[in-house]
């Protein structure tokens, strides 16, 4: 067997590209067909490459997040007026409002045109959400945290935090079900959820802050003996660099501003800030036990990200049918779709098994026997 092809984790920044990817060509279309082919791809990659770890349980709560993203859509159509250009469905009567809040209305008749349009963005949204979910259930979040710049070492106990809430969160389910199983208690379902729902977010937030208290313990990201020049320099360059991100963004987003502070504002701005970034991880001294490695499956994954992410844009600015269908028509599936979909899967397959976590071997009679004439 290849070194490549054996059980090993693959490098977390590959996740979270191919991950990306599928999730700005979800944005990139309304497309109910495309989408759930990109929900069905994430799935697929996630039952077929996820670990036996805490955080790969994770997946199934971002599935149900998106399914309740979808139903709130749909039901948001449904209170605040959908209007009566289309079939209707329901023919809910009308609350008037006051005037003050023109514009809005409340009921109204039901329409099939409102409620697909409604299902259609939900579904976009609920797809990115199922996408990042995705990255965060296959990344080992804790190995994600040593791929990033030296720069950010500083802000790394909010980040651990913040990325391993979520992951933490299911594994806390987990433990929370098993403990309520040996005991009893109210059988009632507000009872039950009370039960249920506390010691599980208790559990997960304590889990994560913990792990942060330890990395602040060590001085995770902190660097000593700086001088005042440096740290002007350093802070003068992010400042600089996030204005003219600020103002360059504006300007190639209004076509009435001067073109000088578009695209030209736009480099001088990404420029200073990888400077800064540069500045500020130079003063960060670390070291790496045994680091991650980037092999050819680690590039077949981030291929087949930026592909389907670049088929996503082409089909959204040549084939706008497509991409954004009418709801008074069936949707139909172009082939760049079925391409980037297909390239993504394969690059995301061709990453190794995930290694298993080390477990004792368990003793067996035989053992025992040898022990003993031993």
């Amino acid at each position: 067997m290849s070194s490549t092809r054996l059980p090993r984790d693959l490098h977390p920044v590959a996740w979270w590209v191919w991950a990306l990817g599928l999730a700005v060509a979800a944005s990139l279309t309304t497309n109910p067909v495309a989408l759930l082919l990109l929900v069905a791809v994430a799935t697929v990659v996630v039952v077929a490459r996820r670990s036996d770890q805490p955080w790969a349980d994770s997946f199934r709560l971002y599935v149900w997040l998106g399914v309740a993203i979808v139903t709130i859509r749909v039901v948001f159509r449904v209170v605040f007026g959908a209007g009566d250009v289309g079939t209707v469905l329901v023919p809910l009567p009308s609350v008037p409002l006051p005037h003050w809040v023109a514009g809005i209305t409340l009921l109204g008749p039901v329409t099939r045109e409102s409620l697909l349009a409604g299902l259609y963005d939900g579904l976009r949204l609920a797809t990115i959400v199922v996408c990042v979910g995705a990255a965060n259930s296959l990344a080992n979040p804790k190995r994600l945290l040593r791929s990033v710049p030296s720069a950010l070492y500083e802000i790394g106990t909010a980040l651990v935090v913040a990325v391993t809430v979520l992951p933490q969160l299911a594994d806390s389910v987990r433990r929370v079900r098993a403990a309520q199983r040996l005991r009893a208690g109210e059988t009632g379902r507000v009872g039950r959820l009370r039960r249920f729902l506390v010691p599980v977010l208790e559990d997960a937030l304590e889990r994560s802050l913990s792990l942060a208290a330890g990395m602040d313990a060590r001085g995770y990201g902190r660097a000593t003996g700086l001088s005042r020049g440096t740290r002007r320099v350093t802070g003068g360059l992010m400042l600089a660099g996030l204005l003219g991100i600020c103002v360059g963004t504006y300007a190639v987003l209004d076509q009435t501003a001067p073109r000088w502070l578009a695209l030209p504002m736009l480099v001088v701005g990404l420029l200073a800030a990888v400077a800064g970034l540069l500045s500020a991880g130079r003063r960060v001294e670390r070291s790496r036990y045994r680091p991650d490695p980037w092999r050819w499956p680690e590039a077949a994954a981030c291929a087949g990200g930026v592909a389907v992410a670049a088929l996503g844009w082409w089909t959204g600015s040549h084939d706008v049918l497509v991409a954004y269908p009418d709801v008074s028509s069936v949707p139909r599936l172009g082939a760049a779709s079925l391409v980037g979909a297909a390239l993504a899967l394969a690059g995301a397959l061709c990453s190794p098994p995930a290694a298993a976590p080390y477990a004792a071997r368990a003793e067996t009679p035989a053992d025992l026997t040898v022990g003993v004439g031993a």
